[in-house]
């Protein structure tokens, strides 16, 4: 790893995960941010970010430092020629799922492949994006060395810090999250650790292996995913026992080691996915995971029971439901967030549009050509009092907080609450 004087960042991949820790780097080291995405580059170039989650005044700084030539600051690129000017190489691309719920590696290789053909002796590869366990040196490292001609371990090495970046918390931020490293040498490591000590205010962990910080953020998911997909049954047994879930946490929650947890849609870039690449891995090996894949079997399925259950709210408030319409507030898969990443809101759309409802959608966080692009949805483009049949309040977002619900429920509107987030005397239902 080249001393401090002598390293070139490179950050692959600009996006939620990418960008602040190239902001964060930026402030220390001459930084190359680099993405395949032109438009994504220039949007970056002109300050901007629809992700959100960038400190624009940050970028702006570090963006200035590297256009006067300072030793520090953001360089911002989709050449891969500007990747051969740098030794340290982190990775955050995503790592999703394909639709049979197996582990798609094509963004992770690809990105791979790339850099090994820039790959020199000495160099560092920090894999940041999250993967099963073994996944860095099983599946990343044979293509960096068949693609670069050099030996792990001897002429290049690998690093693997998985990320803990949550989208839309302005407190919880990059420096202020503990951060887990790991290196393939104990020299190495240590090393990849005080890189990552140099940024993170919270401190760092040093995992004794690849492997194991590979399995940390894969468990730290899944364990979120089960605890959420028991609260999610309970949502279903108490609902047929005609009692509000939220009443019963509140009471539970009275005891002191009580995990407090809600019910709801289990969306996202990774709560709903990273279970998955474990039980892929597991199962690989042959063991089959029953706890995680049942608990995602129910957080799946909650969609479904969303939409049925406004279904029966229509049809008991005397309404018909084919050809009616109903409005969908919210399609970002959490609050005050513009991700759309896995959003779990489609289930709910599509369920009801099998029972002939005419739908709206609207999301003011949301962008609405992505939406269209990835899910082919037109997304309303401003919030309008039309005479909904039903109200569906999906994502917790705080401009949903100032719309007149009493006049949708004088209107014969049903209102579900998915996130218990308004007044609970104005809604007909709650999750």
């Amino acid at each position: 790893m080249p001393a401090s004087e002598q390293k070139k960042i490179a950050i692959i991949g600009l996006g939620y995960v990418g960008l602040p820790l190239a902001i964060e780097f930026a402030k220390k080291y001459d930084v190359l941010g680099f993405d395949t995405n032109e438009l994504r580059v220039a949007e970056l170039k002109e300050c901007t970010d629809k992700t959100k989650e960038a400190d624009l005044a940050a970028l702006k700084q570090v963006l200035n430092g590297a256009q006067v030539g300072a030793k520090t600051g953001l360089r911002l690129s989709g050449d891969i020629e500007t990747l051969k000017a740098c030794n340290i190489y982190i990775v955050t691309v995503p790592t999703p799922i394909d639709g049979f719920k197996s582990p798609d590696l094509q963004p992770l290789l690809m990105a791979t492949e790339m850099l090994a053909k820039v790959l020199t002796k000495g160099d560092l590869v920090i894999y940041e994006s999250t993967v099963y366990p073994g996944c860095t040196e099983e599946d990343c490292v044979p293509v960096l060395e068949k693609y670069s001609g050099l030996t792990y371990n001897v002429d290049f090495y690998c690093g693997y810090s998985p990320e803990r970046i949550n989208p839309g918390d302005k407190v919880n931020t990059l420096t202020k999250i503990k951060k887990v490293t790991s290196g393939s040498t104990p020299l190495i490591a240590e090393e990849v650790n005080a890189l990552y000590a140099e940024i993170i205010t919270a401190g760092t962990y040093l995992a004794p292996s690849i492997k194991v910080a590979e399995a940390s953020k894969a468990i730290e998911n899944a364990q979120r995913d089960v605890n959420i997909s028991f609260i999610n049954e309970l949502a279903l047994i108490f609902d047929r026992m005609g009692i509000d879930t939220n009443d019963v946490l509140e009471a539970a929650a009275t005891k002191w080691n009580f995990l407090k947890y809600k019910p709801g849609l289990v969306g996202g870039h990774c709560i709903g996915v990273d279970p998955y690449y474990l039980a892929y891995k597991s199962n690989a090996l042959g063991y089959h995971p029953q706890v995680i894949l049942s608990g995602r079997q129910v957080n799946e399925n909650m969609g479904i029971f969303i939409a049925n259950k406004v279904v029966k709210l229509i049809l008991a408030n005397g309404g018909k439901v084919k050809g009616e319409r109903a409005l969908i507030l919210g399609f970002a898969f959490k609050e005050n967030c513009p991700d759309i990443r896995n959003t779990r809101v489609i289930d709910i759309y599509r369920e009801l549009e099998q029972f002939g409802l005419e739908l709206d959608i609207y999301d003011p966080w949301a962008n609405a050509d992505e939406v269209a692009r990835e899910y082919n949805i037109q997304l309303e483009t401003q919030f309008e009092d039309k005479n909904y049949k039903a109200i569906i309040v999906a994502v917790a977002h705080q401009e949903f907080l100032t719309i007149d619900y009493k006049k949708f429920k004088a209107q014969g509107s049903v209102i579900f609450d998915i996130k218990s987030f308004i007044d609970r005397e104005l809604v007909d239902a709650r999750l």
